[in-house]
């Protein structure tokens, strides 16, 4: 059973915002059937392209599209009381995103939208910074994990502008900056020296340190292809590869231990997991002011 957001500017936030829903684990999601007339798309099919778009645009960007979007069906009346079942999709906050950057920039409620989404971002941002001292190692990483999933995003989009276009393109560019980062490495030889599974994701078996370095290597990557409207794939390539190697120099100067050297850990996403099941749990309930102690 699906609830409404009990956020409490949930009836005077953005459109974005009012139509949030909670599932009945407390996770948030939107539903593309109620995201589609916000964004002014009258024909699925033409919304549809969009949401194909954003799950490309997630899966360069290192990410799981299924942990973002989820198909689902959804009851629309069709008149004379009658209701018939059709396609829909649930939406994480960051395939939203990911749906607003990728929507017809002609729109002025898409760039409402991209407002929105990226303030959003940098409200996170800020907080994530305020609170990394105070949490602990697996908070940590969840935090830099969910901030690396949006970065990538921003980062293939500056690539793209660039000229990195296809599927093909966007790996070698990564690779250029796994390369500058980790002493030559390619994402092949960091599974290999990390000894970890093909299926499984090299930044989910990151601990926090290694995350905030490649964090940091693909903030700087993106800010000058962007500062210096970089052209082509080759240069692309190289400010990427220049940007790991940076992070990697700062690190050795400062006496750390190199990425490739870091410790891998557990799957993140088992705590993720663990995570989504405690904000689940039914919170305790304590007494009521006028009740006497025993």
């Amino acid at each position: 059973m699906l609830v409404p957001s009990d956020d409490p500017h949930h009836q005077t936030s953005t459109p974005f915002e009012r139509i949030r829903q909670v599932d009945e684990d407390g996770a948030e999601f939107w539903s593309a059937r109620d995201m589609m007339p916000i964004l002014e798309y009258t024909k699925w099919q033409n919304f549809k392209t969009v949401l194909i778009k954003a799950q490309i645009a997630c899966e360069n960007s290192g990410n799981d599209p299924t942990d973002h979007f989820t198909d689902a069906s959804k009851m629309v009346a069709i008149g004379s009381d009658a209701k018939r079942e059709v396609e829909d999709m649930h939406l994480s906050r960051y395939s939203c995103y990911l749906i607003v950057q990728n929507a017809d920039p002609t729109k002025e409620v898409v760039a409402l939208g991209q407002t929105y989404f990226a303030v959003q971002t940098r409200r996170q941002e800020i907080s994530d910074a305020e609170a990394l001292a105070e949490l602990t190692e697996d908070q940590r990483r969840l935090l830099l994990r969910q901030r690396i999933k949006v970065q990538n995003t921003d980062l293939a989009s500056a690539a793209k502008q660039a000229g990195v276009i296809t599927s093909q393109d966007f790996a070698i560019f990564q690779n250029h900056g796994y390369r500058g980062l980790y002493n030559g490495l390619t994402a092949e030889g960091i599974h290999r020296k990390k000894k970890l599974k093909k299926s499984q994701h090299i930044l989910d078996h990151m601990g926090a340190t290694e995350l905030a370095a490649n964090l940091f290597r693909s903030t700087q990557a993106e800010e000058k292809l962007r500062r210096d409207q970089v052209q082509g794939k080759d240069s692309a390539n190289d400010v990427h590869y220049q940007a790991g190697v940076v992070v990697r120099r700062a690190i050795a100067e400062l006496g750390g231990t190199m990425p490739e050297d870091l410790p891998t850990v557990d799957s993140i996403k088992k705590l993720e997991h663990a995570e989504k099941k405690r904000l689940a749990a039914p919170k305790s309930k304590g007494k009521k002011r006028d009740e006497p102690s025993s």
